[in-house]
């Protein structure tokens, strides 16, 4: 019995130790072949490249952390992927990005004309027929020719709810066909458009720009002419003259 027990035991130590000679073997070739491999060419390597490329470009170009809005493609002037609350992904009671974009047009060519006509009568005076609106405020110079003359303001209003009859039917009837670009009226009095092609892309990329620049500027006067009752450039000459700054 213990010749049996010593038997048994003796085969055991030998399989055991083949056991481990084979378990190196195999260890110090896999080293051997990843050594190998870190040196070879890798074929995958494009792919990877290709993934990593993909994951940059789905980042915001105006916001770096977070992904790029899914609709805003780069393809319209001035679009750099800036949309933190989502509001181009809204697609509900008559709004979507073609209307949000109409939008934006809109208020950005009338920011501009607000900005230039609030510094151009604070600089030149009120314009013929509005001597009452006296006032380098214009916050406080509308009100002055409400009082004087009504018909005035009445008859802007008409006129801004003709235009707006006129912009929405475009707009509607644009979105539609999809054949008319969002803040496309067809005017080019100058002829911008049927010239060099990338010209006229950058100059569609300056409007936007200056106009939500104008945007800003058109919320600044009329707060700080609510609030301090001066005109822009009375308003920014006594904070200089203060050294508010």
């Amino acid at each position: 019995l213990i010749r049996i027990v010593f038997s048994v035991g003796l085969v055991s130590r030998v399989v055991l130790l083949a056991t481990v000679k084979k378990m190196m073997k195999l260890t110090l070739l896999s080293l051997a072949l990843g050594s190998a491999a870190a040196f070879a060419p890798q074929g995958d390597s494009p792919v990877r490249s290709t993934a990593l490329h993909a994951d940059v470009a789905e980042r915001s170009a105006a916001l770096p952390f977070m992904n790029r809005p899914a609709l805003l493609d780069g393809s319209m002037a001035g679009d750099v992927g800036f949309d933190p609350l989502g509001l181009s992904t809204i697609d509900d009671v008559g709004i979507d990005l073609y209307w949000l974009r109409e939008a934006e047009l809109k208020h950005a060519r009338v920011a501009m004309l607000a900005v230039a006509g609030i510094l151009q009568v604070e600089i030149f005076g009120p314009a013929p027929g509005c001597e009452a609106a006296t006032a380098k405020c214009q916050m406080d110079s509308f009100w002055q020719l409400w009082n004087s003359h009504p018909q005035y303001v009445a008859f802007g209003l008409i006129m801004i709810t003709i235009i707006e009859t006129i912009s929405g039917i475009a707009t509607t009837s644009g979105r539609e066909s999809g054949e008319r670009e969002p803040g496309d009226f067809g005017l080019d009095p100058l002829g911008y458009g049927k010239g060099d092609p990338a010209g006229f892309e950058r100059l569609k990329g300056q409007e936007i720009k200056n106009g939500r620049l104008a945007m800003w500027a058109a919320a600044g006067l009329i707060m700080q002419g609510c609030s301090t009752h001066q005109g822009g450039i009375e308003n920014l000459m006594q904070s200089l003259q203060d050294n508010s700054f």
